[in-house]
């Protein structure tokens, strides 16, 4: 006989706020399970398998569904997470929805990833991973880990409505993402170091723009080619006539991370530098084009050098023994470069080429890099959502801001977590703030485990405030209450 778990999850929460949106740190950072509405709630319920039932063998299988019934959200019911996995030695086949975890961040306490975020909704596809770091054989000091994902978006109905179909909107849309991670040093000693790129890309379907009376419709690279080109940058947009771009809405981070890790206590520097083109990515582009009628070709080497600024930059403390502050975390974020203000592409009277205004999280073709009106990366980035006239952008994605975070346990059955962030923007190159907004946005959450109290194991209960002050996200303050309730159900299958 073979015995097997299930684990049954259930969970409701209830949001009140008072101002004009659902404070932020109330609402970022879930997996887009939530909402600005200032009255909102949901009940969701979940069984899952996982795969560490199968630790001991070779091949390991899991499962999840999870459905939600909300109110105030832009669906009353859905499914969050269905999907199925399959791993062999170390790999894992994933098919579905799943909730994906930050790399190299804590969950909990950073603003979060620049492309690989868990602000927004997870995307249904198939993603081929190595979950964690596989030390190569022979090379201890050496390990790998990473994925590829290709999955399908399902917010056209949300856009539509959102847009009421008066600015762009994007039906069909596919997301590739891949990452690599490698970690040096053997991870028992007490310094290793990390570093990763991640990569994403919308492609695919038909981006559609009112044009007056009439629309305007373009049909993107979808097929074989258009997969080939999300994997590896190439081909060009169906809207391209002088100058070619590579297919899609391309974006990326490297990434980079620092750790020391002793008996009593540990400490982390970390990186996340955002790109959205090769002049962020290799902080090169090329020039040298001729002139006349040599004006498009390549003549001479000459390169624009970018500089470095735009980064997100963080330190985690861990304190193994002090059970009131267990991790610390500080991050500064600033992404008001982009390359600069000035972007020309080289002409027969002007060869020059100059590849500034990147427009993060935005694209000329592709509403941006979003899913369900939640930005796919760091919140900080103001998400479409918070837009009142329907405009499925991000309106304010050149700013600077500091981030701190803290956990810890007051008693053996009560945790806390404390957020504060303050921010300066400056909205985008195109539409500039006239004056610069500064905004704090402020969390104190406390969770309550009842598995010791008689009659009440797997229960738990939390609750937190949330505060947002200042002109990008208004006068906000609310509260937010989760209950929640595990339990496991044995099977067996003779």
């Amino acid at each position: 006989m073979v015995h097997a778990q299930l684990e049954v999850r259930t969970e409701a929460q209830m949001t009140a706020s008072d101002g004009e949106y659902t404070p932020l740190w109330l609402n970022a950072n879930k997996y887009g399970l939530s909402s600005l509405e200032l009255a909102n709630g949901y009940f969701r319920a979940g069984v899952f398998r996982s795969l560490e039932q199968d630790s001991l063998t070779k091949w390991k299988r899991g499962f999840g569904a999870d459905a939600v019934m909300a109110g105030g959200f832009a669906s009353s019911t859905f499914f969050h997470q269905v999907y199925g996995e399959i791993g062999w030695h170390h790999g894992l086949l994933t098919i579905g929805s799943k909730e994906q975890p930050m790399e190299l961040k804590d969950q909990e306490l950073s603003s979060g990833s620049q492309t690989l975020g868990i602000n927004a909704r997870p995307v249904p596809g198939i993603r081929l991973s190595l979950p964690d770091y596989w030390t190569i054989p022979g090379v201890k000091w050496l390990g790998l880990k990473g994925h590829i994902f290709y999955g399908w978006t399902t917010d056209d109905r949300w856009q539509k409505e959102f847009t009421q179909t008066n600015s762009r909107y994007t039906e069909n849309t596919m997301l590739h993402t891949k990452a690599g991670y490698l970690r040096f040093g053997n991870p028992k000693k007490p310094l290793t170091v990390e570093l990763a790129l991640e990569m994403g890309c919308q492609f695919g379907g038909k981006s559609i723009s009112p044009n007056g009376t009439e629309k305007r419709v373009i049909y993107n690279e979808s097929g074989l080619s258009g997969i080939i080109h999300a994997f590896i940058p190439g081909g060009g947009e169906m809207s391209d006539v002088d100058y070619h771009n590579a297919m899609g809405n391309h974006v990326g981070s490297w990434l980079a991370r620092v750790n020391l890790d002793y008996d009593k206590w540990g400490m982390s520097l970390y990186a996340d530098h955002f790109f959205e083109d090769q002049s962020q990515m290799f902080h090169l582009d090329y020039d040298g084009f001729g002139t006349g009628g040599e004006w498009d070709k390549w003549k001479h080497f000459n390169w624009m050098v970018y500089d470095l600024k735009d980064i997100q930059l963080g330190a985690e403390l861990n304190l193994k023994r002090c059970q009131w502050l267990q991790t610390f975390v500080l991050e500064y974020l600033y992404t008001k470069y982009q390359s600069g203000a000035v972007y020309h592409d080289h002409t027969q009277t002007m060869p020059d080429h100059v590849g500034g205004l990147d427009g993060f999280y935005s694209h000329s073709i592709f509403t941006g890099w979003h899913h369900w009106g939640q930005v796919m990366g760091n919140p900080l980035y103001r998400s479409p959502i918070y837009n009142e006239d329907g405009r499925n952008e991000v309106k304010n994605n050149r700013f600077y801001a500091w981030h701190i975070g803290a956990k810890g346990i007051l008693s053996p059955l009560l945790r806390y977590r404390l957020l504060a962030t303050w921010q300066k923007g400056y909205g985008t190159y195109w539409t500039p703030y006239i004056n610069p907004k500064v905004n704090v946005s402020l969390l104190a959450e406390a969770e309550y485990d009842l598995s010791n109290v008689p009659a009440m194991d797997g229960w738990m209960v939390k609750g937190a405030l949330g505060v947002d002050r200042g002109s990008i996200l208004g006068k906000n303050i609310g509260l937010q209450l989760t209950i929640a309730k595990k339990f496991n159900i044995n099977t067996i299958k003779r």
